[in-house]
């Protein structure tokens, strides 16, 4: 595997970036023995490979469940601050990309957060309170994000997955959908931003933005999960392929563009970041031959710089957690004697000097010293 941290360019522009990643990188608690109890109205997690993969080897992912909206109208979500504990993981972009837009727009009074994970030695019951004491969330009081699942469905089988927006007050899980959760934060729940937010969803770009997420689904953020998931030559090719055909679209629009729709961050950049970041240090390596590293693509790699530079996405950024979610092996012992570029070096790799380096992209911007269009206050 060839990795985007070795080999990057040397930029001459002085670098006036300050780190403030230092220490952000929580630690799972001690392990904590599932007891029967803990179980006993949760099924195992379903393997992707057995149970999303269709019969010529096409991984298809599961579908969302829960996907009602926000707002007043009769059969909506009501929008209420403290009302809704968002669940994410560090290792996956849906959710990532909601703990991102939650900071940017200041909605951590409104929306509580925490964190799932895998624990180290057993993962048959999917997403679990890891960081917490005895592995069990402290507002929630449970220990599996199935255990919300099945409060909304009783009898789910499937996958619990992140992001899930939770009812506090009855434990059931009102909207998993990563396809608009994002959207939904930015606008029905704007009277709890912070003042001077970001526009990130601007009405006159909505069908536009709308259009290009749906083709960042399709070719980028879900790309590569088709290359690593295809079970058959054939899906593996065209699902390489496309995505490598899509990653040169993307390197000729940021060309002469700061950011996907010019001057200023919107929720499509969010999407893209939240798989660039991941790509070298961990989906990389299930590619087979890489085609090309991120630090390859001029455009792509001083872009993804760019928007690592802001708090709210360094701050949601971990990229050790990335590679060790990618990087996870079972065999006990000292058996095996060749190991991925990631798992021997990754403590090694200066990630807030590499991603805090210089990218020269502002003057691409009419606006260079911002990077954002701030809301309209009504």
């Amino acid at each position: 595997m060839s990795c985007c941290f070795v080999g990057a360019p040397v930029e001459s522009e002085p670098r006036n970036f300050k780190s403030v990643t230092d220490g952000k990188y929580p630690e799972p608690t001690d392990f904590v023995p599932v007891t029967a109890e803990d179980v006993k109205d949760i099924s195992p997690r379903p393997n992707i490979q057995n149970s999303e993969v269709d019969a010529n080897g096409n991984f298809i992912r599961q579908q969302n469940l829960f996907t009602t909206g926000f707002g007043e109208t009769e059969g909506l979500n009501p929008v209420a601050a403290g009302k809704y504990r968002l669940v994410w993981a560090k290792g996956c972009n849906w959710s990532n990309r909601a703990s991102i837009v939650r900071e940017l727009l200041g909605l951590q009074d409104a929306i509580s957060v925490n964190l799932v994970s895998f624990s180290s030695d057993d993962i048959g019951y999917g997403w679990e309170f890891v960081y917490n004491e005895q592995h069990r969330d402290p507002v929630l009081g449970t220990r599996f994000l199935a255990e919300h699942y099945v409060k909304s469905i009783p009898g789910f089988a499937g996958r619990a997955t992140v992001p899930s927006l939770i009812d506090i007050e009855t434990g059931k899980v009102v909207n998993n959908d990563y396809h608009r959760l994002t959207n939904y934060f930015e606008v029905e729940f704007k009277p709890f931003h912070k003042a001077g937010a970001p526009d990130l969803y601007p009405e006159e770009l909505r069908e536009e933005i709308d259009k290009l997420n749906d083709w960042l689904f399709h070719n980028i953020n879900n790309g590569v999960y088709k290359i690593q998931f295809a079970q058959s030559l054939r899906a593996y090719q065209n699902a390489y392929d496309n995505f490598y055909a899509a990653m040169d679209i993307l390197e000729n629009r940021l060309a002469d563009k700061r950011f996907l729709f010019g001057d200023y961050v919107t929720d499509s950049d969010v999407r893209l970041y939240v798989t660039l970041a991941r790509l070298d240090i961990a989906y990389a390596q299930n590619f087979g031959p890489t085609k090309h590293r991120l630090v390859d693509y001029p455009n792509l790699w001083g872009y993804a710089r760019d928007l690592w530079q802001i708090s709210a996405f360094q701050n949601n950024t971990y990229f050790r957690d990335f590679a060790a979610h990618f990087n996870s092996d079972k065999t006990k012992g000292d058996r095996r004697e060749f190991r991925s570029y990631v798992e021997r070096f990754v403590n090694e790799i200066n990630f807030d000097e590499l991603w805090g380096s210089a990218h020269g992209r502002q003057w691409l911007s009419s606006d260079p010293a911002n990077k954002f269009k701030p809301e309209k206050r009504g």
